[in-house]
């Protein structure tokens, strides 16, 4: 495929910006299509199960509202609108994603090559999925525990039959996730779930992967091609095959060697406005691909939840610290009763102070803390500085 010439150059500091906006850090945030607004915009809204200040699909819509309760986070997810109809589904994207409803047909893709797989890591026993087909058509949405146990032995990998049958009807598309229950999932027929006029896989290949590829360079504002596939965990081949036909245009951006697209729109609309201070998710959107996240930011970002404990450098979950539209520090938090720890804080600098205690205080106000206490800063002549800005933005 012969790629058009770039008509744009932008300069890195465009990039960065036409990216923050495409996230919904630059600017001021549409508080009137709220929690969903922020799903729509963004596509996908990755779920982990970790939860340290509350889950990631909480913290989400957090850093772009500010504070929204959680509860209306959980409702805006999963209940259903005036006529049933459910707002999102959860699916595989970039990883297990929640995703607008009206993204189910794109999948289809994803769910033929699901049903295709030539083997499974995980043994079926005859007859176990019909069975919990039945079981859902007769008594309605069911968690794997109510189908019938979800493990074999206490061991989180070692799954029973049933939850292999139900995860495997999962991907293949006749069973959906319709809410997250105690963080169990809540499964249901697709049938009953998906709005009728969405639940079909007629769409061919090209046709869902075209749609991925641009829905990605909106939220992306401007990637490579490999920004571009790891969205939605794609192949580069896959993007390679439609994204001339995406709507997105091809750019060349400064320090960047390798080439670009962007979404057409995002170059037209000046990237200015307010930018949010706030504690980021590891796994958020905006930093979900390292190398990304080091082109864009100069900032080095790595999830060390799974990193043995004496190898960790920033902490457990640290959370990246967002101000003034660059990645400024980072917070290890914690809590205890009414106080949030920031176990590690590690600063890039002496100017990273003000915001780091501003997003911390924001942050304890948001989940019901009324004190901040930090053990550790990664620069000690930082220490006194930031126990003074936390007194005064606490007083």
């Amino acid at each position: 495929m012969t790629t058009p010439p770039p008509t744009t150059e932008l300069s890195a500091d465009e990039a960065r910006r036409i990216a923050l906006r495409a996230q919904g850090f630059l600017g001021t945030p549409d508080r009137r299509s709220g929690v969903r607004g922020v799903l729509r915009h963004l596509g996908a809204v990755q779920l982990d199960t970790i939860s340290v200040l509350a889950r990631s699909h909480e913290l989400i819509p957090y850093a772009r509202l500010g504070a929204v309760g959680r509860r209306t986070v959980e409702d805006a997810y999963w209940k259903t609108g005036p006529t049933g109809a459910p707002h999102a589904f959860e699916y595989w994207s970039h990883a297990a994603c929640i995703l607008p409803i009206e993204e189910w047909p794109h999948f289809a893709f994803r769910r033929r090559a699901y049903r295709s797989r030539p083997h499974w890591n995980h043994q079926l026993p005859d007859g176990t999925y019909e069975q919990v087909i039945k079981q859902l058509r007769t008594e309605g949405p069911l968690t794997a525990t109510e189908l019938g146990g979800a493990k074999k032995t206490s061991e989180w990998w070692d799954w029973s039959g049933t939850k292999v049958a139900v995860e495997r009807a999962l991907m293949y598309g006749e069973v959906v996730c319709v809410e997250r229950r105690g963080w169990k999932r809540v499964y249901d027929l697709a049938e009953r779930a998906i709005p009728a006029e969405l639940l079909h896989d007629e769409l061919d290949d090209a046709e869902c992967l075209r749609r991925l590829v641009r829905l990605a360079g909106l939220s992306l504002g401007v990637g490579t091609r490999a920004d571009i596939a790891d969205y939605h965990r794609l192949k580069g081949e896959q993007v390679e095959a439609v994204i001339a036909d995406s709507g997105l245009v091809p750019v060349t951006v400064e320090g960047w060697s390798k080439p670009a697209w962007a979404d057409p729109a995002a170059l037209e609309t000046p990237s200015r406005g307010r930018h949010r201070t706030t504690l980021l998710s590891p796994f958020d959107s905006l930093i979900w691909e390292r190398a990304r996240t080091e082109r864009i930011f100069g900032f080095t970002h790595r999830l060390e939840a799974y990193v043995p404990k004496p190898k960790r450098i920033h902490g457990y979950f640290a959370m990246p610290v967002l101000a003034g539209g660059r990645l400024v520090g980072r917070v290890d938090p914690a809590r205890e009763g009414g106080t949030l720890v920031a176990r590690q804080v590690t600063l890039e600098g002496p100017k990273a102070v003000p915001a780091v205690a501003q997003a911390l205080v924001e942050a304890a106000s948001w989940v019901d803390c009324t004190d901040v206490r930090v053990e550790r800063v990664d620069a000690p002549e930082l220490r006194e500085p930031l126990a003074r800005e936390l007194a005064h933005a606490l007083s």
